[in-house]
Protein backbone atom coordinates (compact mmCIF):
# COMPACT_ATOMS: atom_id res chain seq x y z
CA UNK A 1 0.00 0.00 0.00
CA UNK A 2 1.61 3.70 -1.19
CA UNK A 3 2.94 5.13 2.30
CA UNK A 4 3.24 1.70 3.97
CA UNK A 5 6.59 -0.82 4.19
CA UNK A 6 6.49 -3.21 2.00
CA UNK A 7 6.53 -7.18 2.97
CA UNK A 8 10.44 -6.54 1.94
CA UNK A 9 11.03 -3.42 3.71
CA UNK A 10 10.00 -5.20 6.70
CA UNK A 11 12.19 -8.37 6.46
CA UNK A 12 14.90 -6.15 5.79
CA UNK A 13 14.18 -4.47 9.23
CA UNK A 14 13.74 -7.53 10.72
CA UNK A 15 16.81 -9.92 9.83
CA UNK A 16 19.35 -6.90 8.81
CA UNK A 17 21.79 -7.81 5.86
CA UNK A 18 24.84 -10.56 5.61
CA UNK A 19 26.33 -9.67 2.83
CA UNK A 20 28.05 -6.01 3.13
CA UNK A 21 28.57 -5.51 -0.84
CA UNK A 22 25.05 -6.07 -1.77
CA UNK A 23 21.73 -4.86 -0.27
CA UNK A 24 19.52 -7.13 1.37
CA UNK A 25 16.45 -6.52 -0.41
CA UNK A 26 16.63 -6.58 -4.51
CA UNK A 27 14.03 -6.14 -7.37
CA UNK A 28 14.06 -7.95 -10.52
CA UNK A 29 11.85 -6.79 -13.32
CA UNK A 30 11.23 -8.47 -16.72
CA UNK A 31 11.12 -6.50 -19.61
CA UNK A 32 7.86 -5.04 -20.54
CA UNK A 33 6.59 -6.87 -23.94
CA UNK A 34 3.77 -4.41 -25.13
CA UNK A 35 4.06 -0.78 -24.27
CA UNK A 36 0.63 -1.06 -23.10
CA UNK A 37 1.34 -3.11 -20.44
CA UNK A 38 0.55 -1.83 -16.36
CA UNK A 39 3.14 -0.30 -15.17
CA UNK A 40 5.35 -1.18 -11.95
CA UNK A 41 5.68 1.70 -9.27
CA UNK A 42 8.61 1.95 -7.13
CA UNK A 43 6.34 1.86 -3.74
CA UNK A 44 5.84 -2.02 -4.25
CA UNK A 45 9.30 -2.33 -2.94
CA UNK A 46 9.41 0.59 -1.25
CA UNK A 47 10.13 0.68 2.91
CA UNK A 48 6.93 3.39 3.47
CA UNK A 49 7.67 4.76 6.67
CA UNK A 50 10.75 2.96 7.77
CA UNK A 51 13.92 4.12 6.82
CA UNK A 52 14.79 4.32 3.27
CA UNK A 53 17.99 1.89 3.69
CA UNK A 54 15.25 -0.74 3.87
CA UNK A 55 13.58 0.05 0.76
CA UNK A 56 14.25 -2.68 -2.40
CA UNK A 57 17.03 -1.66 -4.80
CA UNK A 58 15.63 -2.41 -8.56
CA UNK A 59 18.17 -4.18 -10.70
CA UNK A 60 17.97 -3.44 -14.40
CA UNK A 61 18.38 -5.66 -17.53
CA UNK A 62 20.46 -3.58 -18.99
CA UNK A 63 24.18 -2.56 -19.77
CA UNK A 64 24.55 -0.41 -15.62
CA UNK A 65 22.11 -2.70 -13.92
CA UNK A 66 22.00 0.19 -11.27
CA UNK A 67 21.79 3.71 -12.97
CA UNK A 68 24.93 5.68 -12.36
CA UNK A 69 27.17 2.55 -11.03
CA UNK A 70 30.10 2.87 -13.52
CA UNK A 71 32.18 5.73 -12.51
CA UNK A 72 32.43 8.46 -15.68
CA UNK A 73 36.05 7.71 -18.15
CA UNK A 74 39.16 8.68 -16.71
CA UNK A 75 38.30 8.95 -12.94
CA UNK A 76 40.42 6.52 -11.09
CA UNK A 77 39.37 4.49 -7.60
CA UNK A 78 41.41 6.13 -4.91
CA UNK A 79 39.93 9.60 -6.58
CA UNK A 80 35.97 7.88 -6.15
CA UNK A 81 37.35 6.99 -2.62
CA UNK A 82 38.52 10.23 -1.85
CA UNK A 83 35.45 12.06 -2.93
CA UNK A 84 33.35 9.71 -0.63
CA UNK A 85 35.64 10.12 2.70
CA UNK A 86 34.67 14.01 1.85
CA UNK A 87 31.26 13.32 1.85
CA UNK A 88 31.02 11.44 4.57
CA UNK A 89 32.76 13.93 7.05
CA UNK A 90 30.36 16.42 5.93
CA UNK A 91 27.35 14.49 6.36
CA UNK A 92 28.46 13.53 9.57
CA UNK A 93 28.60 16.95 10.84
CA UNK A 94 25.33 17.76 9.52
CA UNK A 95 24.12 14.87 11.34
CA UNK A 96 25.52 16.25 14.64
CA UNK A 97 23.72 19.25 14.43
CA UNK A 98 20.29 17.65 12.87
CA UNK A 99 20.15 14.09 14.41
CA UNK A 100 18.22 13.02 10.90
CA UNK A 101 18.74 9.64 10.50
CA UNK A 102 17.93 9.71 6.68
CA UNK A 103 21.99 11.43 6.80
CA UNK A 104 23.33 8.33 8.06
CA UNK A 105 21.27 6.38 5.44
CA UNK A 106 23.08 8.31 3.15
CA UNK A 107 26.26 7.85 4.18
CA UNK A 108 25.43 4.00 4.30
CA UNK A 109 24.13 3.66 1.02
CA UNK A 110 27.22 5.79 -0.70
CA UNK A 111 29.43 3.18 0.56
CA UNK A 112 27.08 0.36 0.10
CA UNK A 113 26.97 2.05 -4.35
CA UNK A 114 31.06 2.05 -3.60
CA UNK A 115 31.14 -1.63 -2.87
CA UNK A 116 28.00 -2.01 -5.76
CA UNK A 117 30.02 -0.89 -8.43
CA UNK A 118 32.61 -4.46 -7.99
CA UNK A 119 30.08 -6.55 -6.80
CA UNK A 120 27.13 -6.12 -9.36
CA UNK A 121 28.80 -6.66 -12.66
CA UNK A 122 30.30 -10.21 -11.48
CA UNK A 123 26.91 -11.29 -10.08
CA UNK A 124 25.14 -10.08 -13.74
CA UNK A 125 27.55 -12.31 -15.76
CA UNK A 126 25.75 -15.82 -15.73
CA UNK A 127 27.62 -16.29 -18.32
CA UNK A 128 29.94 -17.71 -15.99
CA UNK A 129 27.06 -20.55 -15.16
CA UNK A 130 27.33 -24.02 -17.01
CA UNK A 131 25.94 -25.06 -20.20
CA UNK A 132 23.66 -27.50 -18.36
CA UNK A 133 22.17 -24.69 -15.87
CA UNK A 134 21.55 -22.39 -18.72
CA UNK A 135 19.68 -24.96 -20.42
CA UNK A 136 17.84 -25.84 -17.23
CA UNK A 137 16.43 -22.21 -16.80
CA UNK A 138 16.17 -21.26 -20.32
CA UNK A 139 18.43 -18.52 -19.52
CA UNK A 140 20.15 -16.65 -22.23
CA UNK A 141 22.96 -14.14 -21.58
CA UNK A 142 22.24 -11.01 -22.43
CA UNK A 143 18.82 -10.77 -22.50
CA UNK A 144 16.38 -10.05 -20.75
CA UNK A 145 14.12 -12.41 -19.75
CA UNK A 146 12.09 -13.95 -16.55
CA UNK A 147 14.34 -17.15 -17.06
CA UNK A 148 17.06 -15.22 -16.95
CA UNK A 149 16.15 -13.54 -13.28
CA UNK A 150 15.39 -16.47 -12.16
CA UNK A 151 18.63 -17.87 -12.91
CA UNK A 152 19.59 -13.99 -10.65
CA UNK A 153 17.73 -14.81 -8.19
CA UNK A 154 19.55 -18.15 -7.31
CA UNK A 155 22.94 -15.90 -7.49
CA UNK A 156 21.63 -13.71 -5.48
CA UNK A 157 20.76 -16.44 -2.55
CA UNK A 158 23.98 -17.44 -3.12
CA UNK A 159 25.76 -14.23 -1.98
CA UNK A 160 23.74 -13.91 1.52
CA UNK A 161 20.90 -12.05 0.12
CA UNK A 162 17.76 -11.76 2.13
CA UNK A 163 14.92 -11.12 0.02
CA UNK A 164 14.63 -10.95 -3.96
CA UNK A 165 11.53 -10.15 -5.77
CA UNK A 166 11.28 -10.92 -9.25
CA UNK A 167 8.31 -9.00 -10.78
CA UNK A 168 7.02 -10.22 -14.31
CA UNK A 169 4.26 -8.36 -16.08
CA UNK A 170 1.51 -8.46 -18.87
CA UNK A 171 -0.85 -10.67 -16.83
CA UNK A 172 -3.91 -8.41 -17.41
CA UNK A 173 -5.52 -10.60 -19.86
CA UNK A 174 -8.87 -9.34 -19.88
CA UNK A 175 -8.73 -10.18 -23.76
CA UNK A 176 -7.00 -12.25 -25.79
CA UNK A 177 -6.66 -14.93 -23.13
CA UNK A 178 -6.44 -18.17 -24.93
CA UNK A 179 -3.40 -17.08 -26.41
CA UNK A 180 -2.10 -14.69 -23.52
CA UNK A 181 -2.27 -16.74 -20.78
CA UNK A 182 -0.52 -19.60 -22.78
CA UNK A 183 2.30 -17.57 -24.10
CA UNK A 184 2.64 -16.12 -20.33
CA UNK A 185 2.62 -19.93 -18.43
CA UNK A 186 5.27 -20.68 -21.29
CA UNK A 187 7.55 -17.98 -20.33
CA UNK A 188 7.57 -18.33 -16.71
CA UNK A 189 7.01 -22.29 -16.02
CA UNK A 190 10.57 -23.35 -16.89
CA UNK A 191 12.49 -20.30 -14.90
CA UNK A 192 9.88 -20.89 -11.71
CA UNK A 193 10.86 -24.59 -11.52
CA UNK A 194 14.41 -24.39 -12.23
CA UNK A 195 14.53 -21.97 -9.00
CA UNK A 196 13.26 -24.38 -6.91
CA UNK A 197 15.17 -27.45 -8.49
CA UNK A 198 18.55 -25.65 -8.42
CA UNK A 199 17.85 -24.31 -5.30
CA UNK A 200 17.52 -27.62 -3.66
CA UNK A 201 20.53 -29.36 -5.20
CA UNK A 202 22.92 -26.38 -4.27
CA UNK A 203 21.49 -27.63 -0.41
CA UNK A 204 19.62 -23.96 -0.65
CA UNK A 205 15.98 -24.53 -0.42
CA UNK A 206 15.31 -25.61 3.45
CA UNK A 207 16.68 -22.25 3.86
CA UNK A 208 15.22 -20.62 1.49
CA UNK A 209 11.44 -19.51 0.97
CA UNK A 210 10.02 -19.10 -2.66
CA UNK A 211 6.44 -17.59 -2.95
CA UNK A 212 4.58 -17.04 -5.70
CA UNK A 213 1.51 -15.70 -6.39
CA UNK A 214 0.08 -12.07 -7.66
CA UNK A 215 -2.49 -9.26 -5.94
CA UNK A 216 -5.85 -10.87 -6.65
CA UNK A 217 -7.50 -13.53 -8.56
CA UNK A 218 -9.49 -14.04 -11.98
CA UNK A 219 -13.35 -14.39 -12.27
CA UNK A 220 -14.37 -17.90 -13.24
CA UNK A 221 -16.28 -16.93 -16.25
CA UNK A 222 -15.67 -15.59 -19.34
CA UNK A 223 -15.27 -11.33 -20.00
CA UNK A 224 -16.70 -11.08 -23.33
CA UNK A 225 -15.74 -7.23 -23.95
CA UNK A 226 -13.71 -4.36 -22.32
CA UNK A 227 -14.51 -1.93 -20.13
CA UNK A 228 -15.75 0.34 -23.51
CA UNK A 229 -18.10 -1.81 -24.88
CA UNK A 230 -15.20 -3.41 -27.41
CA UNK A 231 -15.96 -7.22 -28.13
CA UNK A 232 -12.60 -9.22 -26.87
CA UNK A 233 -11.64 -12.75 -27.77
CA UNK A 234 -12.56 -13.49 -24.48
CA UNK A 235 -10.50 -12.58 -20.97
CA UNK A 236 -11.30 -13.10 -17.28
CA UNK A 237 -11.87 -9.35 -14.99
CA UNK A 238 -10.48 -9.33 -11.51
CA UNK A 239 -11.67 -10.87 -8.91
CA UNK A 240 -10.29 -10.40 -4.96
CA UNK A 241 -11.96 -13.58 -3.75
CA UNK A 242 -10.62 -16.55 -4.43
CA UNK A 243 -6.86 -17.33 -5.51
CA UNK A 244 -4.20 -18.94 -5.02
CA UNK A 245 -0.38 -18.95 -4.02
CA UNK A 246 2.27 -21.73 -4.20
CA UNK A 247 5.11 -21.80 -1.64
CA UNK A 248 8.35 -23.88 -1.61
CA UNK A 249 11.42 -24.69 0.82
CA UNK A 250 11.64 -22.77 4.19
CA UNK A 251 9.92 -24.53 6.31
CA UNK A 252 6.59 -25.28 4.24
CA UNK A 253 5.12 -28.73 3.90
CA UNK A 254 5.81 -30.39 1.02
CA UNK A 255 3.07 -31.71 -1.40
CA UNK A 256 -0.45 -30.60 0.02
CA UNK A 257 -2.70 -28.57 -1.02
CA UNK A 258 -4.34 -25.77 1.45
CA UNK A 259 -7.99 -24.58 1.28
CA UNK A 260 -10.89 -25.23 -1.06
CA UNK A 261 -13.32 -23.04 -3.14
CA UNK A 262 -16.21 -23.74 -4.38
CA UNK A 263 -16.83 -25.51 -7.95
CA UNK A 264 -16.63 -22.51 -9.99
CA UNK A 265 -13.82 -21.37 -8.20
CA UNK A 266 -15.96 -17.86 -6.83
CA UNK A 267 -15.75 -18.16 -3.70
CA UNK A 268 -13.76 -20.00 -0.91
CA UNK A 269 -15.41 -22.77 0.94
CA UNK A 270 -12.91 -24.04 3.54
CA UNK A 271 -9.44 -23.32 4.77
CA UNK A 272 -9.63 -19.47 3.17
CA UNK A 273 -6.29 -17.62 3.84
CA UNK A 274 -6.08 -13.66 4.25
CA UNK A 275 -3.28 -11.40 3.35
CA UNK A 276 -2.67 -10.72 6.74
CA UNK A 277 -2.45 -14.75 7.89
CA UNK A 278 0.37 -15.29 4.60
CA UNK A 279 2.20 -11.93 6.04
CA UNK A 280 2.02 -13.28 9.87
CA UNK A 281 2.99 -17.16 8.40
CA UNK A 282 5.81 -15.76 5.84
CA UNK A 283 7.84 -13.63 8.73
CA UNK A 284 7.36 -17.03 10.96
CA UNK A 285 8.74 -19.01 8.49
CA UNK A 286 11.55 -15.93 8.76
CA UNK A 287 12.14 -16.26 12.50
CA UNK A 288 10.06 -12.87 13.01
CA UNK A 289 7.08 -12.70 15.44
CA UNK A 290 4.60 -10.56 13.31
CA UNK A 291 3.31 -9.27 16.84
CA UNK A 292 6.91 -8.35 17.93
CA UNK A 293 8.37 -6.81 14.40
CA UNK A 294 6.95 -3.24 15.08
CA UNK A 295 7.93 0.41 14.25
CA UNK A 296 7.05 3.54 16.09
CA UNK A 297 5.60 5.72 13.68
CA UNK A 298 2.99 9.06 14.49
CA UNK A 299 2.34 8.34 17.86
CA UNK A 300 1.73 4.33 17.98
CA UNK A 301 3.33 1.08 16.90
CA UNK A 302 2.76 -0.50 13.66
CA UNK A 303 3.42 -3.95 12.58
CA UNK A 304 3.04 -5.41 8.84
CA UNK A 305 0.11 -7.00 9.78
CA UNK A 306 -1.59 -4.05 11.38
CA UNK A 307 -3.76 -5.91 14.26
CA UNK A 308 -4.65 -8.85 12.58
CA UNK A 309 -2.98 -12.21 11.08
CA UNK A 310 -2.79 -15.95 12.34
CA UNK A 311 -0.36 -18.47 11.38
CA UNK A 312 -1.72 -20.55 8.62
CA UNK A 313 -0.06 -23.84 10.87
CA UNK A 314 -1.23 -26.89 8.76
CA UNK A 315 1.19 -25.78 5.99
CA UNK A 316 3.60 -25.41 8.30
CA UNK A 317 6.67 -29.24 7.97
Amino acid sequence: LPGRPSLGAWVSYGLGSTNQNLPDYLVLISKMLRPSDQPLYDHYWGSGFLPSRYQGVKLRNSKDPVLYLSDPAGLPRHLRRGMLDGLAELNKSHFEQTHDPEITTRIRQYEMAYRMQASVPELMDISQESKATLEMYGAEPGKASFANNCLLARRLIERGTRIVQLYDSDWDHHGGLDNRLRAKTKDVDQGMAALVRDLKQRGLLEDTLVIWGGEFGRTPLRQGADGNGNKTTGGRDHHKDAFCMWMAGGGIKAGITHGKTDELGFNVIEGGVHTHDLNATVLHLLGLDHERLTFRYQGRDYRLTDVHGEIVRPILA
